[in-house]
């Protein structure tokens, strides 16, 4: 048999190229991950309320006494938008749900559909909504 000739490789060359070729994460791939895993957890932790700033005060949205607390604690989007309605003595539409709340159009589209589907709000007439008692 003939010998062949030529370098030999080396273990850690070896280790490399498979770490290379079958895209396996090195350590500091890991760490880079669970170092951005943190900063998440603490911008989650900061905006705590549904990914929004929590708003303070009270506002005055669509004539009447339509008062409602700012710091209204809302497990969640459904309980703040049915809070929001049951302030209000003549009911609330999309722009006053969206002033009170800051959620976006289509997200208070869709809880105001659930919320009438299960029967916890009225459509008084298209677009003004009032809790049922």
């Amino acid at each position: 048999m003939a010998k062949k000739s030529g370098k030999s490789v080396s273990f850690d060359a070896m280790i490399k190229f498979f770490m290379i070729r079958f895209q396996i994460p090195t350590r500091q791939d890991i760490q880079k991950i669970v170092n951005r895993l943190d900063q998440l957890e603490k911008t989650i932790e900061k905006n705590t309320f549904c990914g929004k700033p929590k708003r303070s005060g009270s506002s005055n949205v669509g004539g009447g006494n339509t008062r409602i607390s700012g710091s209204v604690q809302a497990s969640n989007a459904s309980d703040i938008i049915l809070k929001a309605i049951k302030g209000s003595v003549q009911g609330l539409g999309y722009t006053g749900i969206s002033e009170i709340t800051d959620f976006d159009e289509k997200k208070i589209r869709n809880v105001l559909h659930r919320l009438h589907k299960t029967g916890k709000i009225q459509r008084k007439r298209r677009g003004l909504y009032v809790a049922v008692d």
